[in-house]
């Protein structure tokens, strides 16, 4: 027996045409549907652990720097490093 085809949902969301253009924008500079940046960015924020599905490893790192902006780099640093043990 051959199992049946998975129906598809489709979605239809409206969007402001400004946001629009930077999702599609910023879509097109990591060479990804707008669809699968939006649902990236949607995994990003609902994760619980926040970097296991993190796809820009160089921006998620410069967001924890800027908010912990009162450390040196090398206090930064340390901290990663037991963050890895």
């Amino acid at each position: 027996m051959t199992k049946p085809a998975l129906k598809k949902e489709k979605w239809t969301l409206s969007f402001d045409p400004k946001l629009k253009k930077a999702v599609i924008h910023a879509a097109k500079t990591r060479g990804v549907y707008p669809v699968q940046f939006l649902e990236d960015m949607v995994r990003e924020k609902i994760n619980p652990y926040g970097h296991t599905d993190v796809k820009d490893s160089v921006k998620y790192v410069r967001e924890l720097r800027k908010k912990r902006e009162d450390k040196t780099e090398e206090e930064f640093l340390e901290e990663i490093l037991l963050w890895k043990k």
